[in-house]
Order: C-alpha cells, then sequence, then structure tokens
C-alpha cells in the first residue's frame, strides 16, 4: 500500500539524496511547507521570512518499510539538536520537523522522537511534530537535484558523508 511522509532535515538536496536510496521508498518530492506564503518560491524561501521549511514529501510501500523506518533514518540523517540549522544551512527553512499526515503518524512521531532522544547525549531534541499544512511542490530543478547535478560542491561536501554513515552507496 502506498503512503507518504512529509519531513524536514535541513537542506532537501540533501535528504532527498538519503531518501532516493532507501528500499522500499517509490519517489521523493522536495517542496515547502509549514508557512503562510502561498505558492512559495525558492528566493522567497531564503529570506526566512515565509515560515516554510524546506520538506521532502516520501512515497513509500508501506508492505515494505513503515513510517517508523523511515522516522529511524530520520534520525541519523541529520542533526534534530539544532533550532533551525543544519550545518552551514542557517535559518527556519532549515528546520527539523515531522508534517504527519493522520492521527497514526502523530503517534509514531512522537514515540519515535522520545525514543531517539536516548541516542543524543542529554542534548534536547527540538523537531517539531506538526500536522501537514498546505505542501508546496518545489521548482523542477531542485528535484531529483544530486543526480541531476553530482559536480556541485555543496552537495559532494554534505550529502557523500551521509550516506556514508547510513551505510547507503553513493
Amino acid at each position: 500500500m502506498e503512503e507518504s511522509a512529509t519531513l524536514g532535515g535541513g537542506c532537501f538536496w540533501c535528504t532527498e539524496a538519503v531518501y532516493l536510496r532507501i528500499p522500499g521508498v517509490l519517489s521523493v518530492e522536495s517542496g515547502y511547507a509549514g508557512g503562510t506564503t502561498k505558492n512559495p518560491t525558492y528566493q522567497e524561501i531564503c529570506t526566512g521570512t515565509t515560515g516554510h521549511a524546506e520538506v521532502i514529501r516520501i512515497r513509500y510501500d508501506s508492505s515494505l518499510i513503515g513510517f517508523s523506518d523511515i522516522l529511524d533514518v530520520f534520525w541519523k540523517a541529520h542533526d534534530p539538536t539544532t533550532l533551525n540549522r543544519q550545518g552551514n544551512d542557517v535559518g527556519t527553512q532549515y528546520r527539523s520537523v515531522i508534517f504527519y499526515h493522520d492521527e497514526n503518524q502523530k503517534q509514531i512521531a512522537e514515540a519515535s522522537k522520545k525514543e531517539a532522544g536516548k541516542y543524543f547525549a542529554g542534548r534536547s531534541i527540538v523537531t517539531e511534530i506538526s500536522p501537514l499544512p498546505e505542501y508546496y511542490p518545489a521548482e523542477n530543478y531542485h528535484q531529483n537535484y544530486f543526480a541531476l547535478n553530482p559536480g556541485n560542491p555543496y552537495c559532494n561536501y554534505v550529502i557523500p558523508p551521509k550516506l556514508a554513515k547510513l551505510g547507503l552507496k553513493l
């Protein structure tokens, strides 16, 4: 059965590159959610004034991978203890967020966050868990960005170490 998850863990190019390599994931789309600006553009998002986060919408086969498994990868693929920041990316658009699609996802997300807290050496997890608001797909040039832009220095600095940490192939 096909289900969806919407997550923000910093730059969507990086989170997209991770989830495209996870067995059971059918597709990943970069987008924006959580703000007040209707139909935001990347340029607007970059100002940090829209309230939107860079997110990915993951479509997955729930007979092969569960939402809790999606979240296990999420906790390992970014630092959920840094407020509005992932590495050198700073601003509310890079916040750690789980946008749940239904009550079941909310319960799983809250339990998963509590469990993940055991692995961050006393640092508090700042990940927001909120109902999915309006979601807006990002511009086409952001989709499958790492695969289509293999020479991008930023991606080459950030993504390969993430994949190695997770035991995923480049």
